[in-house]
């Protein structure tokens, strides 16, 4: 099953005996089509229009060539936003592109269930290409939910060429439940090993690809692990433990790589738009008369300000691209004074008045006193002055709902040992962001900063006895207290490895995503005020020992 064929793919060279194929690589677009930074407006060298005339120019050399996008294709900007909210019903901005350049198929992000499964389905419905996922499961009939697992495709040469898609198996531990009810996310790396010689004999490929939304577990170079062994990423593992895959295209990571793991050929194209990821793959006739690869290469086509956006995928989008940016700055509300961040790693090593304001937004919504909240991203500028929507959803990026989870005191201790990890110090003497958390891919958005407890990380002390500090209204928590804590959804189920808070109990779940909720409250209230009780700090050396002396919070100013 799973069979199908297409004409496509190659063209010839100067010699009968010898071909040259082209496969083209999107991966993790998240809905950037213009190449417009959606907090300044200003242009910036990405998105699938700069592409387009990258694919356009390589098309018009090697007519023939695939184009295939690695998933996370219709989540990320505000223009995925805004058509989500005013225009559910219409073909998603990233699929009438996508719809527009002819690609041959396309493979499941894990952002793509962000929306649900409505959403998801229509997305498919309306591709004229296949999605591509072997493991992810209808729990029914034990078929693959998007109806392939892979494709054939053949030149006007013969050349026959597999494409396996396959998704992180990852999912469940992020996406909310309602979101994947009646699907199975089977073990990528098991699944790749069971459809890969069963594509060899059935068809006998001269060419097998196996695209897949994930990443690389390891270092490409030494093996050496480069985060825990969840399997949210096994690409290193599918190279070294997969025999008969060529190429193998790997996203989620968002990292930038061209190159070879055990004689694999492996690309990834970065985010947004940022690269276009070239495989050339040169065949010659052996002596049966079957196609042999005699040479594969991968390369990164990166836009420069010398691209122009393609005006067809321009035109297409701009009456949506348009109404989302005067959508975007429309005024909702003000703030009285600073909520700025100059600097995200200042915003780490101590209470901040924006991080301050998200918590309390989370506490009101869940009904609860203690909140934890992470800073998104690095170029989260906070609220300063009159407040837009662009500026509440540059902040809040993703489509996260909030969880209250039910805690002990024990647990919030080793949920702020896991954050205290992000900081290492320096050769300098100073505090600094553990590399870990930087590379290979950036993961700043996995340390969490609390509201409604007191307490102090000394980060000169070992990793797992950081915490130096920890009371609830001034008195030490035990480990034995019971304590509702409201977080993001991608938090309670664990992600970031926050271990500590899986399978506990839910109490309360927030279906309104947060960009929703922060922009609700500002309204409502017209005038937010700037504010931070210093209820936590980052220190270099414990001032107080054991930590028995308690911070005194100061009351906040009323809205």
């Amino acid at each position: 099953m799973g069979q199908h064929t297409e004409r496509g793919a190659g063209a010839i060279s100067s010699r009968q005996e010898e071909v040259l194929c082209k496969i083209l690589v999107t991966s993790d677009i998240h809905g950037f089509i213009y190449p417009t930074d959606y907090r300044t407006t200003e242009e910036r060298p990405l998105g699938l229009a700069k592409l387009a005339t990258l694919i356009r120019r390589e098309r018009a050399h090697t007519p023939g060539l695939l184009l295939i996008d690695n998933g996370d294709a219709i989540q990320g900007t505000p223009l995925c936003t805004f058509h989500v909210k005013n225009h559910p019903h219409d073909v998603h901005p990233s699929i009438t592109v996508m719809n527009l350049l002819g690609y041959d198929a396309a493979v499941p992000g894990n952002h793509e269930f962000n929306y649900g499964q409505e959403l998801l389905g229509k997305a498919i419905k309306d591709a004229r290409f296949p999605w591509l996922s072997a493991g992810i499961l209808d729990e029914g009939s034990g078929e693959p939910a998007f109806g392939k697992p892979y494709v054939i495709k053949t030149t006007q040469e013969g050349v026959r060429i597999a494409i396996l898609g396959v998704t992180t198996h990852y999912i469940p531990h992020w996406e909310h439940p309602r979101h994947i009810p009646g699907w199975t996310f089977q073990d990528a790396l098991e699944t790749v090993k069971a459809w890969v010689p069963r594509i060899r004999e059935a068809e006998q490929p001269d060419l097998l690809v196996v695209s897949y939304h994930g990443g690389f577990e390891r270092d490409l170079a030494t093996g050496a692990p480069t985060e825990r062994l969840t399997g949210e990423n096994q690409g290193y593992a599918m190279c070294l433990e997969v025999p008969g895959i060529d190429v193998l295209i790997t996203g989620h990571q968002h990292r930038m790589i061209a190159g070879e793991v055990g004689g694999v050929t492996v690309l990834q194209p970065g985010t947004g738009g940022q690269a276009l990821g070239q495989i050339t793959v040169r065949f010659k006739r052996g002596a049966d008369g079957r196609w042999i690869v005699r040479e594969k290469t991968a390369e990164l086509l990166v836009p420069d300000a010398a691209v122009e956006a393609d005006a067809e995928v321009l035109e297409l989008v701009r009456p949506l691209e348009s109404a989302t940016q005067a959508w975007l700055d429309q005024p909702i509300g003000r703030v009285e004074g600073d909520m700025t961040i100059e600097s995200p790693l200042a915003c780490r090593l101590a209470d901040h008045p924006f991080m301050e304001f998200v918590n309390r937004v989370q506490m009101e919504a869940a009904g609860v006193d203690v909140s934890n909240a992470a800073l998104l991203s690095e170029a989260s500028k906070g609220f300063a002055g009159s407040i837009t929507l662009r500026d509440v959803l540059t902040n809040f990026m993703y489509p996260n709902t909030l969880t209250v989870l039910r805690l002990t005191g024990k647990d919030i201790r080793e949920a702020l040992e896991q954050t205290a990890n992000y900081f290492v110090m320096g050769e300098d003497g100073e505090i600094a962001v553990n590399p870990a958390y930087s590379r290979p891919k950036a993961q700043h958005y996995n340390y969490d900063m609390w509201e409604g407890i007191e307490y102090e990380l000394d980060i000169t002390r070992p990793v797992g006895q950081r915490v130096v500090k920890l009371t609830r209204n001034g008195a030490p928590l035990q480990d034995d207290t019971v304590v509702d804590v409201v977080m993001n959804n991608y938090r309670a189920s664990g992600g970031g490895d926050y271990e500590m808070y899986r399978g506990k109990p839910v109490i309360r779940e927030i279906q309104t995503d947060m960009a929703e909720l922060v922009a609700e409250y500002i309204q409502r209230h017209g005038t937010i005020y700037a504010s931070c009780d210093g209820n936590w700090r980052v220190i270099k050396g414990s001032s107080t020992g054991a930590g028995e002396t308690a911070f005194r919070p100061r009351p906040l100013p009323l809205p």
